[in-house]
């Protein structure tokens, strides 16, 4: 017996999750097949505080400018 390999036209890709930003509540999307915005900016803050989710990106990159200069 065989089993058939999946084809990616198999697996149909998740919808983008429809997120709050927990700093300005802004609504946003993130696209878990891993071509979120997020992984194009250049600014990496360590794992969300607790209570806080994902940031649209304008508050990202305000928190990456406030480590950046304190830094």
């Amino acid at each position: 017996m065989t089993i058939p390999k999946e084809t990616p036209s198999d697996c149909p890709l998740p919808e983008p999750r429809r997120l709050i930003c927990s700093r300005c509540g802004t609504e946003f999307g993130c696209d878990l097949s891993g071509k979120c915005w997020c992984a194009e900016e250049t600014a990496k803050l360590p794992m969300p505080v607790r209570g806080e989710d994902c940031l649209c990106r304008e508050c990202l990159r305000k928190a990456a400018a406030e480590v950046s200069a304190a830094g």
